[in-house]
């Protein structure tokens, strides 16, 4: 078993999601090839395999800038050394109301779409190409999610379960914890809506439209876990679906190189709360 992390690591896992965890190397040790500032510190890695082949989606940016892309590389093995730099997939500038950072890919029917974004209206989707390397068409993306309370939802990640798709976000401040904390609840946590389309129809547990502020607290600041996001759900064939996350330990630290792995599997930890299978939730 194989994980992707910030900054082009790759770990391995042989027997379990839940570690130990060895350090390999990096996965894209040269940069992208896409041009913009931070080709040589990516983000957010996405990875799906799809026939012989592993896709990696990952983002080129800078902290706090909307000119960024997403890029995409593979892999017949995910081994350190393997992985072919394709380039661009989705990008965005000043001129475009989205962000292209924190990709993620999901496959409905034979046909792929990519989540991504964050500040400048939050969280949108487009339909790929299959392979899943560029757009399908000339077709804008189209937003899934949005808060207009201020606070940055991003790192969206849709997961089909059952006979819905939940799409999860992290919402509020990421970062710099030990420069400047924001006010209590403001920091990182994660939300989730549910739709029974993957493109359409997002809601939270009250039957808020994910695109007019919804989202149902899934996981967020408690004990010594803080600023909990950058999420996904990993279906695993021993635990069940499983919510991995960042987190910052504050026994250990609040520095950005100091957050931790987490994950919850979906038995008796704060994600059932979400009660996936049996929620009600209005308009359905």
């Amino acid at each position: 078993m194989a994980r992707i992390s910030v900054s082009r690591r790759v770990t391995k896992s042989p027997l379990d999601i839940a570690g130990p965890w060895e350090y390999k190397g990096s996965a894209i040790p040269d940069g992208s090839i896409i041009d913009l500032k931070g080709k040589d510190d990516l983000w957010a890695p996405d990875v799906h395999q799809l026939g012989d082949w592993y896709y990696l989606h990952y983002a080129v940016s800078s902290f706090g800038s909307q000119h960024s892309a997403i890029g995409v590389a593979r892999s017949k093995s995910m081994d350190v050394g393997t992985w072919k730099d394709g380039g661009t997939v989705v990008t965005s500038d000043p001129s475009k109301p989205l962000n292209a950072i924190d990709p993620n890919l999901i496959r409905v029917n034979g046909e792929f779409y990519l989540n991504f974004g964050s500040s400048w209206q939050d969280i949108f989707q487009v339909h790929l190409s299959n392979p899943p390397v560029a757009p399908s068409v000339a077709i804008d993306p189209y937003q899934i999610g949005f808060t207009s309370d201020r606070e940055v939802v991003e790192g969206s990640y849709l997961f089909h379960y059952g006979k819905y798709y939940y799409l999860f976000m992290s919402k509020g401040k990421c970062c710099g914890y030990d420069k400047s904390r924001p006010a209590p609840g403001k920091e990182y946590r994660i939300l989730a809506c549910r739709s029974s389309k993957a493109t359409e129809g997002f809601v939270d547990k009250d039957g808020v439209d994910c695109t007019k502020g919804g989202g149902t607290v899934v996981l967020e600041s408690h004990d010594n876990v803080y600023g909990p996001g950058g999420q996904g759900v990993y279906d695993d064939t021993k635990h069940g679906p499983v919510l991995y996350y960042h987190y910052v330990d504050t026994k250990i630290g609040y520095a950005d190189g100091q957050k931790q792995f987490g994950l919850i599997s979906q038995v008796g930890g704060p994600l059932c709360e979400l009660k996936w299978t049996d929620v009600s939730i209005k308009g359905e």
